[in-house]
């Protein structure tokens, strides 16, 4: 089959896109990828790709094409020239495309609209348009300040309301985006489908020693908080509950990552004088393996927000697929993933001091063994790759054999 494939984030950015079409090439498929310039999250345009370099490349038998993007910086308005760049760009690019696909995957992170230009090439040439939301809009809007009853929410609601309808199938990788999708959009039960994200085969092997001499003390414990630090990961709640065990000295907190609240954080954790706080940084997603390996529990964080509530962050599969226990500041959707599948311990989100007490309810539990693999048990029967692919590869299969019916009629 083959597959073109539309995201504004690709590799060397970490997303689990590149993993997804690089599995479909070993497959036997033939994928192409209209993405951007990588800047994500630092905002800066990664070297070697400015000023038009690298606009078309083959990352292991991927074929890419990179459309302009303007990188995000800080701040609103450099964030929707990011945006829009893109979009214009990419969907300008697939209006003359001519290479011929069977079917277009969108794999739509923020913003909705980057699904431009696969919409535009499905109606161009006819083709099944298959959309997989990891994120959900407008409503991911609204923890960034924009109120709902304000003209630039409905504005982007109108837009994301023809996108939704534009897709032949919505592919949800949260069960409670269901609901949402049929209350906000009017979109029938019939056109979506549950496809959870899986984690890559790297984090389930087990490396052979740890990559910090920060976890070399075998009386402490590490835990670890890896990814984007943003406003919405509230990373701050972190700093706040180790401030409060503070005069415990067996604790080790690591921060793994980049984003736009890093240098708040690390001057939060100086203003408390904490030395058991360490931030190693933005690090390879080939790396991470050795950071999982110093953890006694991994942390998940997000803000206190009823529409983030319903997202289960992909970095949950990835703890799992590690057999790491989970301790989270989280509400809804993945905390009752983690509640489920009893691999950790669990407060609201933004409660410092009610993750400083699952911290020690951990510590004092003595079963960081069996809570780690419930995670691997809990990941292997609900999250797993195989089970991904075989969904996935099921609802392109039938889309594709769709159009050839429909073209065969017209043909007749």
């Amino acid at each position: 089959m083959k597959i073109l494939v539309v995201c504004q984030y690709y590799y060397p950015e970490p997303f689990r896109i590149s993993d997804i079409c690089e599995e479909w090439v070993k497959q036997g498929h033939e994928v192409m990828v209209i993405t951007g310039t990588p800047n994500y999250p630092e905002g800066k345009i990664y070297k070697g790709y400015r000023y038009g370099r690298k606009r078309n490349e083959s990352i292991n038998g991927v074929r890419v094409h990179r459309c302009f993007t303007v990188g995000r910086h800080s701040g609103n308005v450099w964030r929707a020239l990011n945006y829009y760049s893109f979009a214009f760009s990419s969907t300008i690019y697939a209006s003359y495309m001519n290479a011929d696909f069977d079917i277009v995957f969108v794999n739509q992170l923020s913003p909705v609209m980057m699904a431009y230009a696969g919409i535009r090439y499905a109606k161009k040439h006819g083709r099944k348009l298959i959309l997989y939301s990891l994120d959900l809009w407008p409503a991911s809007l609204a923890p960034g300040g924009i109120g709902m009853d304000s003209r630039i929410f409905k504005l982007f609601h109108r837009i994301a309301r023809k996108i939704y309808e534009k897709a032949d199938k919505i592919l949800v990788s949260s069960k409670s985006f269901e609901d949402y999708f049929r209350s906000e959009f009017d979109i029938c039960s019939e056109k979506i489908e549950y496809l959870p994200q899986y984690a890559e085969d790297l984090y389930r092997k087990n490396p052979e020693s740890p990559c910090c001499d920060e976890a070399e003390d075998k009386d402490s414990f590490n835990l670890v908080f890896t990814g984007n630090i943003g406003t919405l990961q509230s990373v701050d709640t972190i700093i706040r509950a180790a401030n409060v065990l503070r005069v415990d000295k067996t604790l080790r907190w690591h921060i793994i990552g980049d984003g736009s609240k890093l240098e708040e954080c690390k001057e939060l954790a100086k203003e408390y004088w904490l030395t058991n706080v360490f931030f190693h940084g933005r690090k390879p997603v080939e790396q991470m393996p050795k950071y999982y390996a110093m953890a006694d529990a991994m942390i998940v964080t997000l803000i206190d927000d009823m529409f983030l509530s319903l997202t289960l962050p992909g970095k949950v599969q990835s703890y799992m697929a590690a057999g790491k226990p989970i301790i989270g500041a989280i509400n809804g959707e993945a905390q009752a993933v983690i509640e489920k599948a009893n691999c950790g311990f669990c407060c609201n989100a933004g409660d410092y001091e009610g993750l400083a007490r699952s911290v020690m309810e951990f510590v004092g539990c003595g079963q960081k063994q069996s809570l780690g693999e419930n995670a691997r048990k809990y990941y292997e029967e609900h999250f797993s790759k195989d089970s991904f692919f075989g969904t996935v590869n099921q609802i392109l299969d039938a889309e594709a054999c769709k159009d050839k019916q429909v073209l065969h009629c017209q043909q007749d």
